[in-house]
């Protein structure tokens, strides 16, 4: 058995999808409130509860072979949730989880950081990614560490603040940094592969297939609607100053203001051969773009 967690959003469900289609066992932890009728109908089993609640935790973990946790409060934040937290959740909800697994004896536990970690930007996301890293390094459980670039889907689309449609992006500092920004689809089938792959790396740091910074971004979009981008621009040590401003009051936005920076450098080191080495053939920023221009009004 394999337990999700974070099985009801766009990265966790993909992966409960293609763990379905292998034929394996899934279970997904699913919030009180939340609707679980598409994990049910596509065949997951759901047990009920919350990073928040230990007991529901090591409930869950029963009889379960392989952790799997995508799960991260950023999302439902930036949504406008008023909580739990970025701590409560992504770091001590999460450390919760992984002692759960270690007293339901879990042999395997698949975590989702994301790449460049190491550059310190002292984000409150930052914070409880390295902490569960290293809990997760110190555990007597098997431990696949996967860091994805960044997400297409997210940062090249209205919610990263990068508008096509309307022709307006954000650029925190200098926007030079080489970024492979790679598609959900594509990391979601490199999380499922390593779930039950024999012998998995413990860190796997990958991107798509091409490495393009911001503001080169910015130019194949212009290239692709004919027409420029207004760009709003703001400086790195203002993002800096927002970050520890906002860390107490907000942490989502004080993670996003770090994730901005992060796209003004170092350029990324990581490549995509972790996904062509499982047969993963990964989409392209650029084709990404031009799939949202094709799907513009006319």
């Amino acid at each position: 058995m394999i337990l999700v967690v974070g099985g009801t959003g766009e990265l966790g469900g993909r992966v409960v999808r293609l763990l379905l289609e292998r034929g394996l066992g899934v279970r997904c932890l699913v919030r009180p409130a939340s609707d679980a009728a598409g994990l049910e109908k596509a065949g997951a089993e759901v047990a009920r509860g919350d990073l928040t609640d230990a007991a529901s935790l090591r409930a869950a973990c029963q009889d379960v072979d392989t952790v799997v946790s995508t799960a991260t409060a950023i999302t439902r934040l930036l949504g406008g949730a008023r909580g739990p937290s970025i701590h409560e959740i992504d770091e001590l909800g999460t450390a919760a989880l992984v002692d759960a697994a270690e007293e339901a004896g879990v042999r395997r536990f698949v975590y989702v950081s994301y790449a460049g970690i190491s550059s310190t930007v002292g984000t409150p996301l930052e914070h409880a990614k390295r902490a569960i890293e290293d809990r997760l390094r110190r555990s007597a459980m098997r431990s696949v560490i996967v860091r994805p670039d960044a997400f297409q889907e997210v940062h090249l689309a209205p919610l990263g603040r990068f508008d096509v449609a309307n022709g307006k992006v954000a650029l925190i500092g200098s926007g030079d940094a080489k970024v492979r920004w790679v598609s959900t689809d594509d990391a979601a089938a490199l999380i499922a592969a390593v779930a039950v792959e024999p012998d998995p790396p413990a860190v796997i740091e990958f991107g798509g297939p091409e490495a393009l910074s911001r503001k080169e971004a910015v130019a194949v979009a212009e290239d692709l609607t004919h027409r420029r981008m207004k760009v709003q621009r703001m400086p790195a040590p203002v993002a800096r100053l927002a970050v520890r401003l906002l860390s107490r009051r907000n942490d989502a936005l004080a993670s996003v203001f770090g994730g901005g920076l992060l796209q003004s450098g170092p350029d990324a080191t990581w490549t995509d051969e972790p996904l062509r080495s499982r047969g993963i053939t990964p989409r392209s920023a650029t084709d990404y773009l031009r799939d949202q221009v094709n799907h513009l009004p006319r």
